[in-house]
Order: C-alpha cells, then structure tokens, then sequence
C-alpha cells in the first residue's frame, strides 16, 4: 500500500479487545437509518477481526450534538442494523459517557468474536478537542486500535487520532487501506494520462485542490457554480451566475499556471441557463457569456460534448463535485454525462471523492462501475491538497 501503513493483515487478532473506529454517521430520519452505505462499507474489518476471534469494540461519531448527549443522535438504531448484517448480536453500550459502566461491563464480559458498539463519542464534548483524557478511557477498553472511519480521518479528534497515544498496537482496516492506495496513487503515482474533473459551488472550498493538482494533473476540468468565476476572470459576462469576486485574482493565477504547466484547463464553452433558481425555472442554452438576468445551473451541450471526450483518452479519472444543480432534473445533464463517460472508460482508474459526486453517481446507478468511491468527502478533497490527515499520520508505519 502506498503509505506503508500497517493494515490488519499484519496481524491475527485473536483473544484481543480491539477498539475499531468506524464511520457510522449515517443519514437518519426519525430514528430510521435512510441509507446503509456506510454501515456496509465497515463489514469487511469487522468480519475479519471477528474471524480472527478479536473481542471488536466499535466506535463512531454519528450527526453534530451541540451539549452533549441527544437522544436523536443515538447510535442504538446501527447497532440493529449492524447485528442484522454479521448475522450475530451486537451489544450497545448505552452510557451517555460513552466509556461508562455499561460499557466497560459489556467489554469484561466479552467473549472471542463478540461485537460491542460504543454510544456516539461526540456525546463527550472532549472528543473533538482531543483532549488526553478522553482518550485514555477508550484506549483503556483496548489492547489494540484499528482506525477504519476515512471520512474522519482529516479530523484530528480522540477517537481518530489521540486514543492512539495510548495504544500500543494500531493499524488500518480494509476501508482505510483502499481509500489511501486509491486516493494515494491517485494523487502521487497516477498512470497517464491523468484528468481531475472539479465541480461543486464555490472556488473558496477548492482553492488549494485546483493549485495541487494542476501540478499533477494532464487536464483539469472545471464545471459547477465554480467555473463562473473562472469565466468572469477570462472577462466573460456571468449574468446572475454564482460567483466569488474575491477570488478573481487566483482565477487568473491558475489559468496561468496550467499555461505555464501545460496542462489542459478546461472550462464552459456553452451553458444552461435559467431565468431563476428553481426546477421550474425557463432555461436556454447559451455560450460563455450569461445574459443579464440569466444564471447558469449547467454546462451545455457542447460542454458535455469536451468534457467527455477529455475523458475518453484518460487512464486515471479522479472526479470531485457536480457538473450543475444535479438535484433538479432540468440541471442535471452535465453531472449525468460526466458520470456515464467515466462508467464507460475501460482499463481506467476511476474514482469519485466524495460528498455530492459519490451521492449522484450512486443515485445515476454508475456506482459499480467506477473503481472507487471515496467514503469521505471532506478527507478525499485533503487528500487531493496533497495534506497529511491525522488519521492516517497516527497510525504505526509498517
């Protein structure tokens, strides 16, 4: 694996309590789980510590409580869905401490394979300060620690990265491991050529992805909100188009480095726009310049028609937010097109960062046909800065 990080196949876990920590934060409606990705996505680490004969102690983060512990914020309902999933009880420890009586009876009394899962560690207020103390109660549960929540790991809290102070033995699990060498590779050791599609609204958010992997990268594809202020930097009209006039300079900025890099940087020659922001809004199709009144909530025509074939020819696609407004049908044209040029891409290494492309591809139904889909919005979009992310920095090296 790319980082050399030790992995659970290092190692046979039998007869030890191992402290998982996985990423259960799940979309819930009135305490119903909506969507299980997540929850599916932890399997393979629990059933291999599990086989091993490790007592698997899991823990997560689930939502944002404010103050402490809030019923709707509960991870009872994963705990009945995971045991219906491995086919064999899972204990919940209910302490609202999350290392509380509970917890550390149910641990006591554990047998080899028994699965126990902590109550949300950020029902204590120290977890996401890191603070030692904390800390040392999970590790305390704990012979061994295994970090397996990717889409926590740029987060520097105890569960992801101070516990591991006190831990001797950690690892990575299966998740963790695939999302570095994809990711990882993606990033340093891409096979050419190599095309970033970057979307989503705002420059702000990206501002040091598109600097990174400029310095990477072949071709990079700009579309959603963003591209607005690259096309009002080239001197473009955008009509009443999202767009940061702060961040016009380092538009510009870019646009010569890819020249000066020489890599292709693609953006709108053609656009949908619309006479407001709704589904039922009138839309025409119009070029680089946005008619006054006008906002563009998707790349045209012609657009799709470049963005695709710049696609075709790539041998490493990473993919990292929408081409438009994809939730309304009327915008939803560029995302779908990007989705099906990749799905089509044969021998090529195709991978989706997160957040709003993972939710679209999944919901086209293109996501079995890419290589990978990060679990982790916000860690993929570090990982493509090229940053260190806590997470992965703690655990012991090879």
């Amino acid at each position: 694996m790319g980082l050399g990080k030790k992995t659970i196949d290092d190692e046979n876990y039998a007869g030890k309590r191992v402290l998982v920590r996985c990423d259960f934060n799940v979309p819930m409606k009135d305490g119903v789980i909506t969507n299980d990705n997540r929850i599916n996505a932890a399997l393979p680490t629990i059933k291999k510590l599990i086989n091993d004969g490790a007592k698997v102690i899991l823990c997560s983060h689930l939502g944002k409580p404010k103050n402490g512990p809030e019923a709707k914020f509960s991870l009872a309902p994963v705990a009945v869905r995971l045991s219906e999933k491995l086919g064999q009880p899972v204990t919940f420890a209910d302490d609202d401490t999350v290392v509380g009586e509970n917890a550390k009876a149910a641990v006591a009394t554990m047998g080899n394979g028994d699965v126990v899962l902590l109550q949300n560690t950020r029902f204590r207020k120290e977890e996401t300060k890191n603070e030692p103390a904390f800390s040392e109660e999970l590790a305390s549960l704990a012979d061994a620690y295994v970090d397996d929540a990717f889409g926590s790991c740029h987060r520097a809290h105890c569960s992801t990265a101070g516990v591991t102070d006190y831990v001797k033995d950690t690892a990575v699990g299966y998740l963790m491991e695939k999302e570095i060498k994809y990711l990882g590779n993606a990033v340093n050791d891409p096979e050419r050529p190599f095309t970033a599609i970057l979307g989503g609204a705002k420059v702000a958010d990206k501002l040091n992805v598109i600097s990174n992997l400029l310095e990477k990268v072949d071709t990079l594809i700009i579309g959603g909100g963003m591209a607005y202020t690259f096309l009002k930097a080239q001197g473009h009209d955008v009509g009443n188009s999202l767009c940061e006039l702060d961040q016009l300079e380092y538009a510009k900025e870019m646009i010569e480095k890819a020249k000066e890099l020489n890599v292709s940087f693609l953006l709108p020659v053609d656009n949908v726009a619309a006479d407001k922001f709704d589904a039922e809004a009138n839309t025409q199709i119009v070029g680089d310049d946005i008619p006054a009144g006008w906002m563009a909530l998707d790349i045209g025509p012609k657009t799709t028609e470049l963005y695709a074939n710049a696609i075709k020819s790539a041998k490493t696609v990473v993919w990292n937010g929408p081409m438009g407004c994809f939730e309304m049908p009327n915008f939803a044209k560029g995302t779908i097109a990007v989705a099906e040029a990749m799905a089509k891409l044969e021998g090529a290494t195709t991978i989706i960062g997160g957040g709003d492309s993972a939710a679209a591809c999944n919901q086209l139904g293109f996501g079995d046909k890419m290589t990978h889909i990060s679990t982790g919005g916000g860690a993929s979009l570090e990982f493509l800065e090229g940053k260190d992310l806590p997470g992965v920095v703690a655990a012991d090296d090879k």
